[in-house]
């Protein structure tokens, strides 16, 4: 039995739960929305339904992915779907013997369509053996906070290979390369050496645009002297990476300097400081209160970071008012930055695992030395 299901199966009892459905919101294209589905089962798909109960495990999928669900999901009961989700489910649910019994659903990975034809599938059944369908509790994303050590060597070659992308395009950006131009240049070496694709579209911000923590790179040639941040990931066997840096090219201005050693003050005190039991707001606040020591508490309006791993946001939160507790096992993002309107900005993120009560680097790119 696959030790995911076994633990799964623990939470699914103490919930009170005899099943429990697994899907994703929309059709999964880009391997963005189905990771709790491919977490319990490594099915790829991009459409599809787990059904698990204690003592069987059902994936429910039509004939697109026949062969590919027998092929990844071995330990799980193919069902062959076709139709509409109204036209099966009842009968999937008897298969899996959950007449009468209470089933949970995920209400982030179950669309209101989704819900409704669920409840006309089960109309169907006499109401004496009617099933309960409930809302459940988000049993997959708590397991899936506790990296697996097969997890964290994937993270790690992720992490590799983004070091090693932003490395190998960032010593060739000169000024007059634009925005867009070192986006491409950091994705197509990423796929030129293994990389399954990006974590995220790679955001490329010189100038006053680098005040924008989610800046869209463009066709602006990049000047010397700017500062440009660079946050980019990659993926690798479905894992992700997320790093960022920020460089200049032919010079800096002295106010660069200064912005750029408080970022790497507070980046450098919360990876040593931060520890394993506290919460995700401790962690945030050890980066915050350097940066606001220094008079830039209000130019850093973000967390401090996010767990990290088959998607590039995930639990736990490193942030203001984040009550999640830190424990051993968890990858996640130290990433404090500075943002100034009309100027720019400076953020510095790695990614760290924590190990024996402490944080330990995963990422290696260079950074400006302080």
């Amino acid at each position: 039995m696959s030790e995911r299901l076994r633990r799964l199966r623990e939470r699914l009892a103490e919930a009170g739960l005899d099943g429990f459905l697994v899907g994703a919101p929309v059709e999964d294209t880009f391997h963005a929305h189905a990771a709790n589905r491919r977490y319990l089962s490594d099915f790829t798909g991009s459409m599809g339904w787990l059904l698990i109960t204690a003592d069987a495990a059902f994936i429910a999928v039509d004939f697109r992915y026949f062969e590919q669900a027998e092929r990844e999901s071995p330990g799980f009961t193919l069902f062959r779907t076709s139709g509409g989700m109204e036209s099966w489910f009842g009968t999937l649910v008897g298969e899996a013997g959950l007449t009468g019994k209470r089933i949970g659903f995920e209400p982030a990975g179950t669309t209101v369509s989704a819900f409704q034809s669920m409840k006309k599938a089960l109309e169907k059944i006499p109401s004496e053996e009617r099933p309960k369908l409930l809302a459940a509790p988000p049993l997959v994303e708590e397991l899936r906070t506790i990296k697996q050590p097969e997890e964290i060597a994937a993270i790690q070659r992720a992490v590799d290979l983004g070091d090693e992308a932003f490395q190998a395009v960032a010593q060739r950006i000169e000024p007059g390369w634009t925005e867009q131009q070192v986006a491409w240049e950091i994705e197509k070496y990423a796929r030129e050496h293994g990389a399954d694709g990006l974590s995220f579209e790679t955001i490329v911000a010189a100038g006053p645009w680098g005040a924008m923590p989610h800046a869209q790179p463009r066709e602006r040639p990049i000047e010397a002297g700017e500062p440009i941040v660079i946050d980019m990931g990659v993926k690798v066997d479905g894992y992700c990476s997320d790093l960022t840096r920020t460089i200049t090219v032919d010079g800096e201005d002295g106010r660069f300097r200064e912005i750029y050693d408080i970022v790497l003050t507070a980046q450098l005190t919360a990876e040593e400081l931060v520890k394993s039991g506290m919460s995700g707001e401790e962690a945030h606040m050890l980066a915050h209160n350097v940066i606001a020591e220094a008079g830039y508490g209000e130019n850093f309006g973000h967390g401090l970071g996010h767990g990290v791993g088959l998607l590039v946001h995930e639990s736990p939160r490193l942030a203001r008012m984040s009550k999640d507790e830190l424990k051993d096992g968890m990858v996640a993002t130290i990433e404090p930055g500075i943002y100034i309107s009309g100027w720019g900005g400076v953020r510095i993120e790695d990614m760290v695992v924590m190990e024996n009560g402490k944080a330990r680097l995963m990422s290696h790119a260079p950074k400006l030395q302080a």
